[in-house]
C-alpha cells in the first residue's frame, strides 16, 4: 500500500471515518473514497451498501470491474445504565471486538470495582456524550429504567444515527417512552429505529441471557443495517 494512502486511512480511523480504497482491476489505478463524501453515481451506490455492511469485495458495472477494500472505525458500544445486564454484556462485548463504555451518573452502581477494564463515566449522559460523541459506528443500549438517564442518550443517538438503539422495558414502558420521544420532536420513523424490548427474541429470563440477545441484535444491525432500516421504513 502506498505511504500516501495509509496515511490517509490512519487518519479516517483516527477521526472515527469510514473509508475504501477502489482498485481499478484493468488499470491498477487506486483511489480512495470516504463515507462522509458525497455517493452518486452506480460505483457509490455500492460503496455505500459496502460502508454499511463493512464488507469488502469486487464491484462489476458495465464490463468494468474494481476491488474495494473497506476500512471501518471500531464498533463502539455504549451502555446507558451500570446495572446487572451490563455487567454481563461489557465483557461480551468486549470480546466481540467493541470498544465499551458505560455511562450512568449513580456513583453508587458505577464503581471501577462492578466495571473493571471498562471504560466507566459515572455522569449524566448529555454531559459523557459531549466528550466521547457517538456516531454511526456506534451502539446505544438503555438499561436503567430512568427516563432521566435513558433519554436524553436516545436523543443523542438519534442525531448521531447510530446503527443500533435499544431500550429495556416492557411494552407498556416503551408506549411511554414513544409519548415522551414525540412530544420531544422526534419523528415516528426515528422512534421506529429503536429495539424495544430490547434484543433478540430468545426468551431470555435473566441478566445473562438478555445480554447475549443484546450482543445478537448489535451484531445483527452492524451487519445487516440498510437491510433492517429498509424493513423499519417499510413496516
Amino acid at each position: 500500500m502506498r505511504l500516501d494512502h495509509l496515511e490517509a486511512l490512519n487518519a479516517a480511523r483516527r477521526s472515527r471515518i469510514a473509508v475504501a480504497t477502489v482498485t481499478d482491476l484493468e488499470t491498477g489505478a487506486v483511489e480512495r473514497m470516504r463515507a462522509d463524501e458525497p455517493q452518486s453515481g452506480a460505483l457509490r451506490k455500492h460503496l455505500s451498501e459496502m460502508f454499511q455492511s463493512g464488507k469488502s469485495g469486487m464491484v462489476v458495472l458495465d464490463g468494468r470491474s474494481w476491488f474495494v477494500n473497506v476500512y471501518l472505525p471500531a464498533p463502539r458500544l455504549v451502555i446507558i445504565g451500570a446495572v446487572h445486564i451490563s455487567q454481563v454484556l461489557a465483557p461480551m462485548a468486549a470480546m466481540a471486538n467493541f470498544s465499551v463504555t458505560i455511562i450512568d451518573p449513580r456513583t453508587a452502581f458505577a464503581t471501577p470495582e462492578r466495571f473493571a477494564g471498562v471504560e466507566l463515566l459515572p455522569e449524566w449522559p448529555d454531559e459523557a456524550l459531549k466528550q466521547r460523541p457517538l456516531d454511526a459506528h456506534s451502539a446505544l443500549v438503555a438499561v436503567t429504567h430512568d427516563p432521566k438517564i435513558d433519554d436524553p442518550a436516545l436523543l443523542a443517538a438519534f442525531g448521531a444515527r447510530c446503527f443500533y438503539i435499544g431500550a429495556l422495558g416492557s411494552r407498556k414502558t416503551h408506549a411511554a417512552r414513544v409519548s415522551r420521544l414525540t412530544a420531544a420532536g422526534i419523528s415516528a420513523t426515528d422512534i421506529a429505529l429503536i429495539s424495544a424490548p430490547i434484543g433478540l427474541d430468545i426468551g431470555a429470563a435473566n441478566p445473562p441471557e438478555i445480554a447475549v440477545a443484546i450482543l445478537a441484535d448489535v451484531i445483527r444491525h452492524m451487519r445487516q443495517r440498510e437491510v433492517i432500516e429498509r424493513e423499519v421504513a417499510g413496516a
